[in-house]
């Protein structure tokens, strides 16, 4: 049975991380679990998820959720703007929450970059540095 779908072409913040994802050399966007995911052989950033760090399974809905390098998972952590997202935060994703304060589309943009980095096959990163 697929997953119902868990948001609108509308919904704050949505058209704007696709413009910064689908930005990127061979970026593609797919419905993964009723939201829109974002592959490039494998997924950097998806808008939408989920939360179970109070124990209790709980929706955020206006949220981009990348894979964070391990050596900047700490002090992203410390900003009560990212949370820790169901189901893919052991693999080192992290969330940040649109709703908790004005977006930043820079950092955005920057967040959305390291993440394709970590998972980007090794000549779409060099096609993207122009080497």
């Amino acid at each position: 049975m697929p997953h119902p779908i868990m948001f609108r072409d509308d919904d704050p913040g949505l058209a704007e991380l696709r413009t910064i994802a689908l930005g990127y050399p061979a970026a593609q966007e797919k419905i993964s679990h009723g939201r829109p995911g974002f592959f490039v052989s494998k997924m950097f950033a998806m808008y939408g998820g989920s939360t179970k760090e109070t124990g209790t399974m709980a929706s955020v809905p206006h949220c981009v959720m990348v894979k964070v390098d391990e050596s900047d998972h700490e002090a992203l952590r410390a900003d009560d703007r990212f949370f820790v997202p169901a189901y893919l935060g052991p693999s080192g994703w992290l969330g940040l929450d649109f709703d908790r304060a004005a977006v930043d589309w820079e950092e955005v943009r920057e967040l959305v970059d390291a993440s394709y980095r970590l998972v980007a096959p090794r000549r779409l990163v060099k096609q993207l540095d122009g080497v």
